[in-house]
């Protein structure tokens, strides 16, 4: 008795065209082109999940140090600052409190500029 394959490979074919629902052209319609192009987004995706963190921690900086600079310190001091001083505040709350909070982030950077002087 004979194997035949032509359901499995619809389905593989089907799995590979949903996936391609949406792209332009040929490239959502014609099998050999979509699965190149889903390979090649695939690729994309896992790229972009890695450089999402990159990117999100570059903003933080940038922003913590522009608060920094509004309160008389660099961003290297005042992390420097919160270091020696024992306060654990990562990039994330620290930018939002820079956006959000400038009172309290104010605070903050009084507490590292009284550490940094202590030093």
């Amino acid at each position: 008795m004979r194997i035949k394959r032509g359901v499995n490979a619809a389905k593989k074919r089907r799995k590979i065209l949903k996936q391609a629902k949406g792209y332009f052209g040929g490239k959502s319609k014609l099998y050999r082109i979509a699965r190149q192009a889903v390979m090649k987004s695939q690729a994309y995706a896992f790229v972009g999940r890695k450089r999402k963190k990159r990117d999100f921690r570059q903003l933080w900086i940038a922003r913590i140090n522009a608060g920094a600079r509004l309160n008389d310190l660099s961003y290297s001091r005042l992390m420097f600052g919160l270091k020696t001083a024992g306060i654990t505040l990562n990039r994330k709350v620290l930018a939002d409190m820079a956006v959000n909070d400038a009172a309290g982030f104010s605070a903050v950077c009084l507490e590292a500029k009284t550490a940094l002087a202590g030093k």
